[in-house]
């Protein structure tokens, strides 16, 4: 699939997005941003609800892919992630089969499988074919969004690559991010190659960089076009001094999720 001209961005305003916004332009992409709180330093960027459908069919209008990165990122009461990441995804894949975009890359998470027991030394890597084990509602509606992106694929032909990322921040903060810790130049390859890769149909994969302790399988990645060419492990001396080894006896460190498990952190309410 040749580039896309124009990619409309949402949670612009995030975490993610805000590494994006920087990062994106260099492979050719216009970005048009779109948040439910003003944009720092981007004053044409659109401020729209997902429960708006009208203004979200707006949004889409004319763009040739979605990166979706808008909602809730952490754990909260069922119905506040009801509306935000269930309805308001809903709501951005029907704005997208209306105006005949294409292609989403859709920000699904490993708290989808989180409850999947953690690879422990000699084990095999976890699979994109694990099934859904979501820890938390947060991990719910990525579920949700994976078998929705599934739907829309099989029913309206609407292309997408989910990508179920691990923890992008510029640099891992713990010793459980530094199995599951992607760069943000990593995301950005591999959103780019989510974008580009010819008929994906609905393909998920896990989103990391090529850390030395990785926990799942980067080849359905790579097989979109996907190089990562970063690895937490020069991190690991100094986060492994302050915090230890991981504990195996520990439920939150006995699975995929790690807290988000036992003692998930909540969204703001």
């Amino acid at each position: 699939m040749p580039a896309p001209r124009t990619l409309l961005l949402t949670g612009a305003a995030g975490g993610v997005g805000t590494l994006m916004r920087d990062l994106l332009p260099a492979y050719g992409y216009t970005l048009r941003l779109l948040d439910l709180r003003p944009v720092e330093g981007a004053p044409d960027a659109l401020t729209v609800d997902l429960t708006d459908r009208a203004a979200l069919r707006e949004a889409v209008r004319g763009v040739d892919a979605v990166l979706h990165l808008a909602g809730i990122s952490l754990e909260a009461d069922f119905d506040m992630i009801l509306r935000a990441n269930i309805q308001g995804t809903y709501h951005l894949y029907e704005a997208v089969r209306e105006e005949c975009v294409p292609r989403v890359v859709f920000a699904s998470s490993n708290h989808a499988v989180g409850f999947t027991p953690r690879p422990a030394g000699g084990d095999p890597l976890i699979p994109v074919s694990a099934p859904h084990r979501p820890d938390t509602f947060y991990g719910l509606s990525k579920a949700f969004g994976e078998d929705l992106a599934q739907l829309y694929w099989d029913k309206h032909g609407v292309e997408t690559v989910s990508v179920r990322i691990g923890s992008c921040f510029p640099e891992p903060t713990s010793v459980r991010m530094l199995s599951v810790w992607m760069s943000p130049e990593d995301g950005a390859r591999l959103f780019h190659a989510a974008l580009t890769a010819p008929d994906v149909g609905h393909t998920v994969v896990y989103g990391s960089s090529a850390n030395t302790r990785l926990w799942w399988d980067l080849e359905p990645a790579r097989a979109l076009g996907y190089v990562p060419r970063d690895d937490s492990e020069r991190f690991a001396a100094k986060l492994v001094a302050e915090h230890g080894e991981l504990d195996p006896a520990r439920p939150d460190h006995a699975r995929l999720g790690g807290h988000f498990c036992t003692n998930p952190p909540l969204w703001p309410s």
